[in-house]
């Protein structure tokens, strides 16, 4: 699993707009908005680099209303959650 964060401005007026579309895309997870210097935060979970790749220059490079991005690429997770027992739920095998 390969996950990405890219960080993206985006024309005013289209932000709303712009962050639907990308949570439609096959491999972009979640979509946020966000204050400071950037507008939106998009995580991108695919299982491949390739297919991150299509996703950032292909896809997200279409879109007229992204003006400026910054991709961070995840090297290692770490949570005060435990992720695999929250996937878990309703497969608990019986004892």
């Amino acid at each position: 699993m390969v996950t990405a964060i890219v960080l993206a401005n985006v024309e005013r007026d289209a932000v709303n707009d712009v962050a639907q579309a990308l949570v439609e895309l096959d491999g972009v997870a979640e979509v946020y908005s966000v204050a400071g210097e950037w507008d939106l935060a998009i995580i991108i979970r695919v299982l491949e680099n390739d297919q991150l790749a299509d996703l950032v220059t292909e896809q997200l490079r279409r879109m007229k209303s992204i003006t400026k991005t910054t991709t961070l690429i995840g090297f290692r997770a770490y949570s005060n959650y435990d992720l695999e027992r929250m996937f878990s739920v309703g497969f608990e095998e019986d004892a």
